[in-house]
């Protein structure tokens, strides 16, 4: 795909088609981290962590941070 560098405001930009980027695993508002690799630039998705509530959807929406978990005897110089 070709594409042409445009002004935009004070800056530069770069359009891309919709497929081209759905074709990538990129949506709309997605935070984008962009660096230059061997003369390249390189786009990949920014590291986010996961929200609790996403968290939790791995684990079928309960997380059961209440649950008290029964970790044995102290060992060592532990003290309860």
């Amino acid at each position: 795909m070709e594409v042409q560098l445009k002004n935009w405001g004070n800056s530069q930009g770069i359009r891309f088609s919709k497929e081209f980027l759905k074709s990538a695993g990129f949506r709309p508002n997605d935070t984008l981290t962009a660096e230059i690799k061997d003369g390249k630039v390189v786009l990949s998705r920014a590291f986010r962590h996961r929200t609790l509530r996403e968290r939790a959807e791995a684990y079928g929406g309960e997380l059961r941070l209440s649950d008290e978990l029964e970790w044995g005897e102290p060992r060592g110089s532990e003290v309860w």
